[in-house]
């Protein structure tokens, strides 16, 4: 065999050998630095509170910083074009909601939802809350009706934007309750949360995550809960389904992704320890105390659970008419 060949298959073997080494190396030594998590939406909202109980003991799982970065605008697509344009090394993760699986029906987004990203893990799920400013005159699902029907437009619902949880939420009870309360886009769901609590607005379908809180110290009227069985946190409320508007159910839910390309190591130490996180009595403490509930899916899982959602929702946001505003 010629000197020059028998050189090209010997530098061929090394570097495939290298490559090989090369990549259990990198899940072996990672994390060596701080991890970002973005967090696309303002803090206050269902998607802060969640994914700063899971970067806490993340960080501690994984012996390095876990630190939040709220990336807000756009109904998340902001912060959630970051994330798919950085580099995919593990040092930057993005925590989604169903805003994920809803966002491409109405914005124009400069990333693709799946081909761009890496499911990592799921982390957990919660009901709405349907509430109202305690100024309002109606106690029950029941009296809101009847008061949106007998007054057209002249109620609001704030959300925490254009295909946010809390949007999809009202403008499904608007449709299968046949009622016309206009929409008003806050940017998050804490600001929405304090223009209901200020008046500003009177009608939410906020997480129950962020709700709770508020609703005990009586700055909100809690009227139903939007999930298929009553919430164990709320057990005195009824569904909205018990409570006069039939088949309706809303569940919002919160999962974390990577940039496309990650290395498949690290995504599986990500899930792993994220896993180790969901089952540690401190994080389901802290997300019962807050009405959310884990999940535990595979990633592989996880991926076919958001291309679901977003078939589930396509046809809301198109029958509801949403558009960017």
């Amino acid at each position: 065999m010629p000197v020059k060949k028998l050189q090209a298959l010997v530098f061929s073997a090394a570097s495939v050998l290298f490559v090989a080494m090369c990549i259990p190396a990198a899940a072996d030594d990672y994390p060596s630095r701080p991890i970002r998590l973005i967090i696309p939406f303002p803090p206050g909202g269902s998607n802060d509170i969640v994914g700063r109980i899971v970067a806490n003991q993340l960080g501690q799982k994984l012996g390095q910083t876990v630190f939040v970065d709220n990336c807000a605008g756009a109904g998340g697509v902001v912060g959630t074009d970051v994330a798919a344009k950085a580099a995919p090394d593990g040092y930057t993760l993005l925590i989604i909601s169903i805003a994920h699986a809803v966002d491409p029906f109405i914005y124009k987004e400069p990333y693709d939802p799946i081909k761009d990203f890496a499911p990592v893990a799921i982390l957990a799920t919660g009901t709405n809350v349907l509430s109202v400013n305690p100024n309002v005159p109606v106690r029950s699902v029941k009296e809101l009706v009847e008061l949106a029907k007998s007054k057209p437009g002249f109620l609001n619902y704030a959300s925490a934007g254009i295909g946010s949880f809390q949007n999809l939420s009202g403008e499904l009870f608007k449709l299968l309750a046949g009622v016309d309360i206009v929409h008003v886009p806050y940017k998050g769901g804490g600001p929405s949360m304090l223009a209901v609590m200020a008046g500003e607005a009177q009608v939410m379908f906020s997480s129950i995550v962020q709700t709770v809180p508020n609703i005990q110290a009586g700055r909100l009227r809690a009227l139903a809960t939007g999930g298929a069985a009553r919430s164990p946190i709320l057990p005195d409320l009824p569904t909205i389904a018990e409570a006069g508007v039939p088949s309706y159910v809303a569940s919002d839910w919160w999962g974390i992704l990577a940039p496309a390309g990650t290395p498949a190591p690290i995504v599986a130490k990500l899930y792993g320890a994220i896993e180790d996180v969901l089952r540690s009595e401190d994080t389901r403490k802290n997300l019962d105390q807050q009405g959310a509930t884990p999940l535990y899916k595979s990633t592989a899982e996880f991926a076919a659970y958001i291309k679901d959602e977003m078939t589930k929702w396509g046809p809301v946001v198109q029958k509801a008419g949403m558009k960017p505003e």
